[in-house]
């Protein structure tokens, strides 16, 4: 699979049965559908199917950037709001064939999800999908 910024060819990283296809250059990063869902409910501490809901559900965003095409069917993505305070800003294929990630925006939702446990998955997660943040320059 091609990334959506750069072109270059995506690496496939797995986990607990979650793909997820990486771009070594630019570090973004693809979910197919339903792949978050996935991913979160594997690191929530609580499962609570509302706070997932909350975090997941993507509101419309009406900003001046660049939209990218979908590497799966090829379509300009829709921009999207998605999370809770401060909510992160994302692609999403208008088709529902996935949503794309840019370098740390993935760290950003990762952060907004209650878990009382070091999951591994989401230490390996946050490490390769990593944005520096204040909390986190001990």
């Amino acid at each position: 699979m091609k990334c959506p910024v750069d072109k270059d060819d995506m690496v496939v990283v797995e986990s607990r049965r979650i793909e997820l296809d990486l771009c070594l250059r630019c570090s973004g990063v693809w979910f197919d559908a339903q792949e978050l869902d996935l991913l979160i409910s594997a690191i929530s501490a609580d499962n609570r199917q509302e706070s997932q809901n909350d975090l997941l559900t993507p509101s419309p965003a009406e900003v001046y950037e660049t939209h990218r095409k979908c590497p799966i069917c090829g379509k300009k993505m829709d921009k999207v709001w998605l999370g809770k305070e401060p909510k992160v800003l994302i692609d999403s294929c208008p088709a529902g064939d996935g949503l794309w990630f840019d370098g740390g925006e993935l760290h950003e939702i990762l952060h907004q999800v209650k878990n009382d446990r070091k999951d591994d998955i989401l230490s390996f997660l946050s490490k390769t999908f990593k944005a520096q943040h204040p909390e986190d320059a001990h």
